[in-house]
């Protein structure tokens, strides 16, 4: 009887050193995100990734920075998929061959803040631009201010696109503050500076409390488009980059279950992102996983 304990023991040790899924099951593999701020700020992924690891055999550790960065991260093959909201980006990366394939997953859209006193008139515009042009005119006067993150992120690359077609070079003018921050610190230096700023509206509710008001939204302009994306192996064969995880986890937020949980994501009563994948998808057209 004393043998069988002993043994029984060392089983019981063996269980637990073999893997965290159960005796005899393979070892959990990391998958290394890197995603816009926005994802991680909303706390959207605290919904979505225990559903994932649960059902797929993989931990997930996420990098959150601006989408320029994350993409950058990519190219590098410093992570193994990439969640971001840059359009122009994420294309050139695909068409350069640095990733695979883009995948639509969500969207949301991008709103413009401001002081509830709106010094430069903006409230109710329907045009981006328009509000922009205000916005300049304004803080030409000596009445307003506007805080760009200016980090090279999805909502910066968005806001100088607006500036822009809006005939307007902000850089360097004494209104202009360029914060070199993510969105959330971008938000409290704003909200500081009573100033009017662009944001994704998932950062801006998560964020919520501060005197900023969204004084302009609608506009197609604003529409805010995420885009998920394998790292090529192709770039890297020095680097062990975990594919099959990349895979998985793309078909997982593409699938009817992690759609429906994106769509299903609520801060404050507000949805913060819709889904709209065009069918499950590895993401990975043109590249064939080994066995």
């Amino acid at each position: 009887m004393r043998k069988v304990g002993i043994v029984l023991a060392m089983l019981a040790i063996a269980c637990a050193l073999v893997s965290a899924t159960g005796c005899g099951g393979a070892r959990p593999t990391q998958v290394i995100l890197s995603t816009t701020t926005s994802t991680q700020d909303s706390g959207l992924l605290d919904s979505l990734l225990p559903a994932f690891e649960k059902e797929f055999n993989h931990t997930v550790k996420t990098i959150a920075v601006g989408s320029g960065e994350a993409i950058k991260m990519g190219r590098r093959g410093d992570a193994d998929v990439v969640l971001a909201h840059d359009h122009a980006a994420e294309e050139k990366a695909v068409a350069q061959g640095y990733l695979l394939e883009r995948v639509k997953v969500m969207y949301n859209d991008f709103v413009i803040l401001g002081p509830p006193n709106d010094p430069a008139g903006i409230k109710g515009s329907e045009s981006a631009v328009e509000a922009f042009q205000k916005i300049a005119a304004s803080g030409t006067a000596g009445t307003a201010a506007f805080a760009s993150r200016a980090d090279g992120s999805g909502t910066n690359t968005a806001e100088l696109d607006i500036w822009k077609k809006a005939g307007v070079d902000p850089r360097g003018q004494r209104w202009y503050i360029a914060t070199g921050q993510g969105m959330g610190e971008t938000l409290t230096i704003a909200d500081e500076k009573q100033a009017y700023c662009l944001a994704d509206r998932a950062t801006y509710i998560s964020r919520q409390g501060n005197k900023l008001v969204i004084l302009s939204e609608g506009d197609p302009a604003l529409f805010n488009q995420y885009g998920i994306e394998v790292v090529n192996p192709g770039k890297h064969p020095k680097l062990k980059l975990n594919v099959k995880g990349a895979g998985d986890f793309v078909q997982f937020l593409t699938s009817p279950e992690g759609q429906k949980l994106i769509g299903e994501y609520r801060l404050k009563d507000v949805v913060l992102f819709h889904p709209n994948a065009e069918g499950e998808t590895r993401g990975m057209d043109g590249y064939r996983e080994p066995g």
